[in-house]
């Protein structure tokens, strides 16, 4: 049923998205998809998070590379991986990670491209050993909402992605974390500083 889902949300969007299109694609009585989603919103819910568990998959494996040798090698897995998506993952084009629907799908308490910077977070320290785990979420957070826009941007301009705007959009995130992470005022800056930057 979620790769049907993937499908009709292509072809038809969010909006256009119904149960009973969902059951004739999937070829399931619509009582089955009510037994397993009491909603279409549950049904790109349950889409969502498969997407998101196979992104950080896909990055944890080009993580595990000998090849990644420092941190920005990580971040630019992660976008690389985020384009490919957009690219060959059905539905993603349209549902990304889920802000379409709700900017909460992924969890109440946090908009869902902070929780996938957290996934980005933790999956860095973990390998690059970065250890200013609050900071790193912070800016994570603002390179995450900055490279979305630029990618959302690239694939309405070309349907597989302006490489003019992709190169521009790594190296504006390439710059800020940079800045942020490596530069000497990064060291010397309190995480509480730029904690209070934080919109409440």
């Amino acid at each position: 049923m979620l790769d049907a889902c993937a499908e009709l949300v292509d072809e038809v969007g969010y909006e256009g998205l119904t149960t009973t299109l969902l059951a004739e694609r999937a070829e399931v009585a619509i009582g089955s998809v009510y037994q397993f989603f009491p909603d279409k919103r549950a049904i790109v819910q349950a889409l969502t998070l498969r997407t998101m568990e196979s992104y950080l998959q896909r990055l944890d494996e080009r993580l595990a590379s000998d090849e990644m040798t420092h941190w920005w090698d990580g971040v630019d897995a992660g976008i690389d991986e985020y384009i490919t998506m957009h690219r060959t993952v059905p539905g993603f084009r349209t549902l990304h990670f889920g802000d379409v629907v709700d900017l909460h799908l992924l969890d109440e308490q946090r908009d869902n491209n902070g929780v996938i910077a957290d996934q980005l977070a933790r999956v860095l320290t973990e390998r690059f050993g970065l250890n200013d785990v609050p900071k790193l979420r912070f800016v994570l957070e603002i390179a995450v909402e900055a490279a979305d826009a630029l990618i959302k941007l690239a694939f309405r301009r070309q349907p597989e992605g302006d490489e003019r705007v992709l190169a521009e959009a790594k190296a504006l995130i390439r710059e800020y974390l940079h800045r942020q992470v490596d530069g000497p005022a990064a060291a010397d800056r309190p995480v509480e500083q730029a904690e209070a930057t934080q919109p409440v």
